[in-house]
C-alpha cells in the first residue's frame, strides 16, 4: 500500500504509517495540479496541507486512491463533492492547532497594539525611541471574532483571561462563551471593536467577503487580523486603510496566493508597511500541533484503510464497527436510497453468506455500510454487490 506525503508532513505520521506496513513517500513541497496528476497513479493514501489542491481531474487520475489526509483543518482544498462520489474518505485535523493558532493570535495583538514591530525596526536601525504615543495595554480593549468556531472560542476565553471584552459574529448559532457578546450583525462588531480578527473557512462563498467597505466600517486606529484563508481578504483594499491612517495595523498569516515551498519568493501587496506583521502561514506550525496532526490524522487514515472506520470524516458518514478476528469486512459506499440494506442482504442470503456484524449510517446524498462475513463465499457475491447501481465503492478487508 502506498502512501504520498506532501508539503513537509511531520515525521510522526510517516512513523504512524510505516508501523502498519504502508510504502511511505515525503515530499517537502506541495504540487500543483499537473504533478499531482503525475504522481497520484498507484497512490492508496494521499496527505496534504493547505497549499496542494486535489481537483476533480487529480481524483479522476488517481486510479487506487482511498483515502485523503488534510494535516491542518481546513479542507476545502479538497473537491469533496468529487471525493464522496469516487468513495474516496477524506480526514481532517479539527482541534489539533487551535492552541497554537489562538496563541499566535494573542502575540500578535500584544505585539501590534504595543507597536513592537515599529519600535523593534528603529532598534534595528539604531535609534532609540523610548515613547509611549500609540502604545497601549489590552486590557479595556475590545476584541471582534468574525468566526466563532474551534479557534474563535478559545481565542474569546485567552482574552477575556487578559482583561479584554469580547465581541463576536457568525452566521450559524453559538453559544456565546463566559461574557462574550454576540453581535446581530458584522457592521456590530466593526463599529464597536478596537481589534477585528478573522476565524472563518475558505469556502468559496467567503472569498473577497472582507474588503474595502469593510475596513471602512471599522473603527479608527483599530487593528485587523487574519489567521484564516488568504482568499477571504481584498489585500489592496487592507493596504489602502493601513496607507491612509484608518487602520493602526494589522497581522495576516495567510495570502491568496502563496509559495509552494520554502525559499521560494513571497509576494504581496502588504511587503513593506512597517505596522503589518507577515508570517507565511505559521498559525498551527508549531512543533507540538504538528506532531499532533501527523500522528492524529496518519491513525484516521490507517484506521480508515485496515478497519474501514470512519469516526470523524469529513465526507462519509461516520461508522465504527469492532474488529472480529477471523472474518472478512465487506465495506460499502453507495447512494443514500430506500431498501440498499436489504438488497446487501438479500445478495448475501441467496449465496447462504451469514452476517456477523454490520453496521449502517447516512449522510446526505451518501451511506456508508460496513458488513462482517465469514471467509467461505464465491467471487460472485463481490460481483453482485458492486453491480448495484447504488454501489459507489465496495472494499473487502481481511
Amino acid at each position: 500500500m502506498r502512501v504520498l506525503l506532501l508539503e513537509s508532513i511531520h515525521p510522526d505520521a510517516v512513523s504512524r504509517l510505516k508501523e502498519d506496513g504502508f510504502e511511505v513517500e515525503s515530499v517537502s513541497s506541495a504540487l500543483d495540479e499537473a504533478e499531482l496528476i503525475e504522481r497520484i497513479s498507484g497512490v492508496h493514501l494521499l496527505g496534504i496541507r493547505s497549499k496542494t489542491k486535489v481537483t476533480a481531474k487529480v481524483l479522476e487520475s488517481a486510479d487506487s486512491l482511498v483515502a485523503i489526509g488534510a494535516f491542518c483543518i481546513g479542507t476545502d482544498q479538497i473537491d469533496l463533492t468529487h471525493a464522496s462520489a469516487s468513495g474516496v474518505a477524506v480526514f481532517n485535523a479539527p482541534f489539533s492547532n487551535t492552541r497554537s493558532v489562538v496563541e499566535l493570535a494573542i502575540s500578535e495583538i500584544i505585539a501590534l497594539t504595543r507597536r513592537l514591530t515599529e519600535k523593534n525596526t528603529l532598534m534595528h536601525a539604531g535609534v532609540w525611541d523610548k515613547s509611549a504615543d500609540g502604545a497601549h495595554e489590552i486590557r479595556g480593549r475590545r476584541l471582534g471574532i468574525v468566526g466563532y468556531g474551534n479557534i474563535g472560542t478559545q481565542l474569546s476565553v485567552l482574552a477575556e483571561n487578559l482583561g479584554m471584552s469580547v465581541s463576536f459574529f457568525d452566521t450559524a448559532d453559538k453559544l456565546a462563551l463566559s461574557n462574550a457578546h454576540r453581535c446581530a450583525s458584522m457592521e456590530e462588531l466593526l463599529e464597536t471593536c478596537d481589534v477585528v480578527t478573522l476565524h472563518v473557512d475558505g469556502r468559496l462563498g467567503n472569498a473577497g467577503f472582507f474588503g474595502a467597505e469593510q475596513f471602512a466600517q471599522m473603527r479608527p486606529g483599530s487593528l485587523f487580523l487574519n489567521l484564516s484563508r488568504g482568499i477571504v481578504v481584498d489585500h489592496l483594499a487592507l493596504r489602502d486603510a493601513l496607507a491612509s491612517g484608518h487602520l493602526a495595523g494589522a497581522a495576516v498569516d495567510v495570502f491568496p496566493v502563496e509559495p509552494k515551498g520554502r525559499g521560494d519568493e513571497f509576494l504581496s501587496e502588504l511587503r513593506g508597511l512597517p505596522n503589518v506583521i507577515l508570517t507565511p502561514h505559521i498559525g498551527g506550525s508549531t512543533e507540538e500541533a504538528q506532531s499532533d496532526i501527523g500522528g492524529f490524522v496518519a491513525n484516521k487514515l490507517a484506521k480508515f484503510l485496515i478497519d474501514g472506520n470512519t469516526t470523524l470524516s469529513v465526507n462519509l458518514p461516520g461508522v465504527v464497527l469492532p474488529e472480529q478476528p477471523g472474518l472478512h469486512r465487506v465495506v460499502h459506499v453507495h447512494i443514500n436510497t430506500p431498501g440498499v440494506l436489504a438488497k446487501v442482504n438479500q445478495v448475501l442470503a441467496e449465496h447462504n453468506v451469514n452476517v456477523e456484524g454490520q453496521l449502517l449510517s447516512t449522510r446526505g446524498e451518501y451511506g456508508y455500510l460496513i458488513t462482517d462475513i465469514g471467509k467461505g463465499y464465491s467471487d460472485e457475491v463481490l460481483q453482485e454487490l458492486r453491480a448495484m447501481e447504488q454501489t459507489v465503492r465496495l472494499r473487502v478487508l481481511s
